[in-house]
């Protein structure tokens, strides 16, 4: 069902220049199968897209009540708010490992996702390349998504004023960083 709901909503309201090539490319890869995280939100098959469709609603849910001055497009919205993880595609790998019952002792190969990065050149910054690679980002897309990791950026943690920076030049940037923070801690089945 959340495949079908992005591509609908994506769809509906993605029209410029490259769009369908980037919609295509995403196809092509393991974007709906994949999950969100290793172990938190959203760590199951099409956890991903799921996560990203849930972005999606809260991001609009966001701007209309902080931000209806601004004028972001639909189509502003839905790049942000569905594309913002495409760094995620082709990024995580079925493994398995041993895993001991703790009540019976025996052990048993068990399925987890594992990070098998090919193309490593940051987590926000990623998806901004490849988005960028086929399609147009607008400034207040790009500061939103550079940031929309908030505190768990790597800049951020490092002491970097990067991503305050992104909050301050673009109301879209902590809107779309609060409706992943409500799809992740809110919405989304937690892993184990």
């Amino acid at each position: 069902m959340s495949k079908e709901r992005f591509v609908e909503t994506y769809n509906e309201n993605i029209k410029r220049e490259g769009a369908d090539k980037l919609l295509a490319w995403l196809m092509s890869t393991d974007f709906f199968t994949a999950p969100a995280s290793t172990r938190f939100h959203g760590a199951y098959e099409g956890g991903l897209v799921e996560h990203s469709v849930n972005v999606y609603e809260r991001l609009v849910e966001m701007v209309e009540k902080y931000a209806s001055d601004k004028n972001y497009s639909a189509e502003t919205l839905a790049v942000c708010g569905l594309l913002h993880d495409v760094c995620k595609a082709q990024y995580y790998k079925v493994d398995s490992r041993n895993v001991k019952d703790e009540i019976t002792g025996v052990w048993s190969k068990q399925p987890y996702y594992k990070v098998e990065e090919a193309f490593p050149c940051g987590h926000s910054e990623k998806s901004i390349i490849l988005i960028q690679s086929m399609m147009k980002l607008t400034k207040d897309e790009i500061l939103a998504i550079r940031s929309h990791m908030g505190g768990w950026d790597n800049d951020a943690k490092a002491g970097g004023y990067v991503v305050s920076n992104c909050f301050e030049a673009s109301v879209l940037a902590p809107l779309l960083h609060m409706a992943d923070l409500i799809a992740t801690y809110i919405n989304e089945i937690r892993g184990e």
